[in-house]
C-alpha cells in the first residue's frame, strides 16, 4: 500500500498545473494518468485495476439526466469509482460544465465529455483536469452526450457538479430581443405545405438593428423574391453561414469583416413578408447539411438547477424504509429500474440531486432513490452486539475485498446493514467495514 500511496501523491502533484484539454486533443489528462498507472505497474494491483475498470464501465453504463442539472457528490477513497451521466443535446447549443471541490478537498479530478452513438465507442469531445473545473463546448449534432467524472486514486472529498445548456452563438441576432420574441419556428408549413420554414422569425419594430450573432465575414448581400433584402454572414468560429432576411435596409457589403454585435441591417418585412409585421427571418446553414434549426444557437441559457436542500448525506450509509428499486434517472416516475433493493441493504450516498440521492449498493451498482425513502443506517441500526472474537473489517462484502482494519474481541458494534451473509459493522470509534458473523 505504501508504494500505491507514494505514486498517487506523485501523480497528484500534477493537479497544480491547472491544465485544460481542448476539443479533440490527442491525449486527454485521463488517458495520461492511466498510462502513468500502467508504467508504474499499478494496473496490476487491486486498486489500479479497479480504477481502470471503473473508467471503462462508466462509458458502458451511465445514469440518465436532463439539462440543466446540479448534483453534489462525494469521492470514496477506499473503492475507486467513476460517475457518468447521459443527457440529450441539440446541434448548435453549447454545454457548460463546472465542477467545484469543497474546501479541504485536494484531489485531481478528470472530466471527460463524449458523444454517445448506439453501437459505437463513445467519441471524445472535451476534457479537463483542474482544481476548479469549468469549460464549454459547442454541440455539432443532435444526439446523446456522456459526461464521466473520475478522481485520482485515493481521492476523497465533496464536490458540486453543474451542467448547463447555453446558446452556441455569443449574441442574439436582433438588438434588445431574445428568443421570447421568436415565432414561426423551424419546420413550420409554408405555401400550403409545399415547403418548410428553414429558420425562425424574430419580431421587432421596423428599424430595429439586426446584428452579427458572431464574428465573421459578409459573403453576400442582395434582394430575392422570398427573402427580400438579405445578408449572409460566414461565421469565423465555424458555426456555419448565418442568413438574415426581410431586412428594411442593409448596412454592410460583401467582403466586409464584422465583429459580434455589429449592425448588419434593420428589421423590416421585405420579400414575401410584405403582409406580415416586421421581423427578422434568421437561418443557419452548415456545410454538407444545408439548413439546420437555428433555435439552439440562440436560445437563452438554461437557469441552473438549484442545489439540493435538506440533510447532507454524502458519504453516509442509509437504508430504505421499505423494499424499492434503484433507478437510472433522478425522476421517481422513470421506467429505467436497475435493480430491486431490500430494506436490509446498506446504501452508500455518493451524491444528491434535487429530492433524490445517488447511491451505491454493496455490489457496486449505482443509481437513484428518493431522499425521503431512506433512514440513516447509524441512527437506526439493524441490531447492536458485542463481538465475541476479534473481527476483520473488509472494504466490501466479498472474500477478495482488502481488509481495512479490525475490531477487538468483546468490542461493542452496531450492524448497519446486511447482504450475501456479510454484515456492515460500525465500531465505537467510527470504524466501518464488512464482516462475516
Amino acid at each position: 500500500m505504501s508504494i500505491l500511496i507514494g505514486t498517487t501523491l506523485l501523480l497528484a502533484g500534477c493537479s497544480k498545473q491547472q491544465t485544460l484539454q481542448a476539443i479533440f486533443q490527442k491525449n486527454t489528462p485521463h488517458q495520461a494518468y492511466a498510462r502513468q498507472l500502467q508504467q508504474a505497474g499499478l494496473d496490476r494491483r487491486p486498486a489500479g485495476r479497479a480504477w481502470l475498470a471503473a473508467a471503462a464501465q462508466a462509458l458502458r453504463d451511465s445514469l440518465v439526466v436532463a439539462l440543466p442539472f446540479t448534483e453534489t457528490g462525494y469521492f470514496r477513497p477506499e473503492r475507486p469509482g467513476a460517475a457518468s451521466y447521459r443527457f440529450g443535446v441539440r446541434a448548435g447549443e453549447q454545454v457548460h460544465i463546472t465542477l467545484t471541490l469543497a474546501p479541504g478537498a485536494n484531489a485531481r479530478v478528470f472530466l471527460d465529455a463524449f458523444e454517445a452513438v448506439p453501437g459505437q465507442q463513445p467519441t471524445p469531445l472535451a476534457s479537463a483536469d483542474t482544481l476548479l473545473l469549468d469549460f464549454r463546448y459547442r454541440v455539432e449534432n443532435d444526439g446523446q452526450h456522456l459526461l464521466r467524472v473520475q478522481p485520482e486514486l485515493l481521492a476523497a472529498g465533496r464536490y458540486t457538479l453543474r451542467v448547463l445548456r447555453e446558446p452556441g452563438l455569443s449574441v442574439f441576432p436582433v438588438q434588445g430581443r431574445n428568443d421570447a420574441a421568436a415565432a414561426s419556428f423551424w419546420g413550420a408549413d409554408r405555401d400550403g405545405g409545399a415547403r418548410r420554414h428553414e429558420g425562425i422569425d424574430i419580431f421587432a419594430p421596423r428599424g430595429t438593428p439586426a446584428i452579427a450573432a458572431t464574428a465573421g465575414i459578409i459573403t453576400r448581400t442582395g434582394e430575392t423574391p422570398l427573402g427580400g433584402r438579405v445578408v449572409w454572414l460566414s461565421a469565423a468560429d465555424n458555426a456555419g453561414h448565418l442568413y438574415y432576411a426581410h431586412l428594411d435596409k442593409q448596412l454592410v457589403q460583401a467582403g466586409q469583416r464584422v465583429r459580434a454585435g455589429d449592425t448588419l441591417g434593420l428589421v423590416g418585412n421585405t420579400g414575401n413578408a410584405r403582409t406580415t409585421n416586421p421581423h427578422l427571418h434568421f437561418g443557419v446553414y452548415r456545410s454538407g447539411l444545408g439548413a439546420v434549426d437555428p433555435l439552439p444557437f440562440v436560445r437563452r441559457a438554461s437557469a441552473g438547477a438549484p442545489l439540493p436542500t435538506g440533510t447532507d448525506r454524502r458519504g453516509e450509509f442509509v437504508r430504505l424504509r421499505a423494499a424499492s428499486q434503484l433507478h437510472a434517472t433522478p425522476s421517481a416516475n422513470d421506467q429505467l429500474a436497475v435493480v430491486p433493493l431490500r430494506p436490509q441493504l446498506p446504501l452508500l450516498v455518493l451524491g444528491q440531486q434535487g429530492s433524490t440521492l445517488r447511491v451505491q449498493t454493496p455490489a457496486g451498482e449505482v443509481g437513484y432513490v428518493l431522499a425521503q425513502a431512506v433512514v440513516g443506517a447509524s441512527a437506526k441500526p439493524l441490531r447492536r452486539l458485542v463481538l465475541p472474537n476479534a473481527t476483520e473489517l473488509r472494504s466490501w462484502p466479498g472474500a477478495e475485498a482488502p481488509a481495512d482494519g479490525a475490531l477487538a474481541a468483546r468490542t461493542a458494534a452496531v450492524v448497519l446493514g446486511q447482504t450475501e451473509g456479510y454484515s456492515l459493522l460500525l465500531g465505537a470509534q467510527g470504524e466501518t467495514g464488512w464482516a462475516l458473523l
